[in-house]
């Protein structure tokens, strides 16, 4: 753990340990993993990463951990897509999907977990827990079985029934909590008071479970061959997704993994129900407003996201964008990436590709430029969002005078036929 020099405040820059500390106890200010970049621009190569296993720990060299045998479910090294069809109908030139649906899970909460928890187990921790508003709550119980420790999931009680199932099924404590998830992640801050000896992956171990969604960026990078995409889109929550996301890509650079330090614009999605981010954007304001959330993006729904401003300043600071968008343009977003790429997104995917949409109308994002969009969870668990909107094309009697008559395919494959021939 050479490459680890310990914490440092966000806010005042004081350092502190490497320990399950998570803000600074002078200023109040969120904690953060403080590299020796050097040590590890010394030790890690393009090399070395190929010759890694095909998941988030084939760059353990720039993770907070290091362990022989992390608490690991084969998180990472998702599909990166080229998506052809999408971007032909949204006017787009280079478009990439990153498909985290493919994650053991179902979402990339599997690459935090995987290391918080494998820092939680060296810390000495024995129980794991959370809030979550879903897939970090699958894939806490998930990663706690497969480490064999115990887990405690509080969630909200209106939760999505797919992700309390599969919660639920790997036999841990689930608490479901009469409230939204900020009301449940403040009940979550008074238990890591009451309970110090639980890592809760999103409170006392957040600093290091964080540092996962950095392999989002390094993946994309890799999977491009070793180049920086122009532009990135990436849902938001709490806002720390899009912050590692950036900062992801500026340590490939320092590190010397890229050529150079790379100028990625990064844009935030969020849903209107729930856009504290995008409306202090549009507004042109510092100030992060807590709104309550009512929105189909469940997964998104944090209405006073933690790290919101930082979200905010990692965009305007990248030249990158913010926008919101409705649950019809959600539930859109998930036919359209469906339909034209076969990937089926939850309702947070929606919302990535409803923004991606009009940030491509309005021509914030351009035509020249090489685009990746995050998709981050997978649409089976929030199946429900889309009742009503899809279904069976016709109900027939078992016959083929019904089926001729319900279902016209002639025109519709000539016309799909055509449409192909002049792409």
């Amino acid at each position: 753990m050479d490459h680890v020099t310990g914490l440092r405040c966000r806010e005042c820059g004081r350092a502190f340990p490497a320990e399950a500390l998570h803000v600074c106890d002078y200023c109040f200010g969120p904690l953060e993993v403080a590299y020796d970049y050097e040590a590890i621009a010394a030790r890690t190569s393009r090399e070395r990463i190929a010759e890694g296993p095909r998941s988030i720990w084939r760059y353990r060299d720039l993770l907070p951990v290091h362990d022989e045998a992390p608490v690991d479910l084969g998180a990472g090294f998702t599909p990166l897509v080229r998506a052809e069809r999408l971007a032909a109908e949204l006017g787009l030139g280079e478009l990439w999907i990153k498909d985290d649906t493919a994650n053991p899970t179902g979402s990339f909460k599997d690459r935090v977990v995987s290391v918080a928890l494998t820092k939680a187990r060296q810390l000495g921790f024995k129980v794991a827990a959370c809030a979550s508003t879903g897939n970090l709550a699958n894939s806490v119980a998930a990663h706690a079985a497969r480490a064999g420790m115990a887990s405690v999931v509080l969630i909200p009680h209106d939760l999505e029934a797919a992700k309390v199932m599969m919660t639920a099924v790997y036999g841990g404590t689930l608490v479901s909590v009469e409230g939204n998830y900020d009301d449940v992640n403040r009940l979550c801050a008074e238990l890591t008071s009451e309970h110090p000896s639980w890592a809760f992956v999103n409170v006392n171990v957040r600093t290091y479970y964080a540092e996962g969604s950095k392999t989002l960026a390094f993946e994309v990078a890799e999977q491009l061959g070793w180049q920086a995409p122009d532009h990135v889109v990436v849902p938001i929550a709490s806002g720390s997704q899009l912050v590692k996301v950036a900062k992801g890509f500026a340590e490939l650079g320092r590190v010397g993994l890229l050529d150079e330090v790379p100028e990625v614009r990064i844009s935030g999605a969020q849903a209107q129900g729930c856009s504290p981010v995008a409306t202090a954007f549009a507004e042109g304001s510092d100030v992060i407003r807590p709104v309550k959330p009512k929105t189909i993006a469940k997964s998104l729904s944090i209405g006073n996201p933690a790290d919101g401003w930082y979200a905010l300043s990692a965009i305007r600071s990248s030249g990158g964008s913010c926008a919101s968008v409705t649950d019809d343009e959600v539930l859109e977003g998930i036919k359209l990436l469906a339909r034209t790429e076969g990937i089926f997104a939850e309702t947070a995917g929606g919302v990535t590709i409803a923004t991606l949409a009009k940030l491509a109308a309005q021509g914030t994002i351009r035509r020249d430029e090489r685009v990746v969009a995050l998709v981050t969870g997978h649409g089976l668990k929030t199946v429900e969002a889309l009742a009503g909107s899809v279904g069976p094309t016709a109900t027939i009697a078992p016959t083929l005078d019904a089926f001729d008559a319900a279902v016209q395919l002639e025109g519709d494959l000539q016309a799909t036929y055509k449409q192909e021939s002049h792409r």
